[in-house]
């Protein structure tokens, strides 16, 4: 009875229904960098305004404040 036949290193291939999704991962990072880019993008426009520093400063006085 002869031995089963092993795949060569780097002559394996993915079965048909795995091919489609090559790539996909690194879409997937980059569709998710993307939003955080976006994020932080509007976080900065909303933490540039006048009213939200005030907020901010005051929390950070009253936080540090003794008594």
């Amino acid at each position: 009875m002869p031995a089963p036949r092993l795949p060569r290193p780097g002559r394996f291939r993915l079965p048909c229904g795995l091919r489609a999704e090559t790539g996909a991962a690194t879409a997937e990072y980059a569709v998710a960098t993307m939003a955080a880019v976006g994020f932080a993008g509007l976080l900065i426009v909303i933490l540039r305004g006048d009213e939200v520093r005030g907020i901010l400063t005051e929390l950070v006085r009253s936080a540090l404040s003794v008594g």
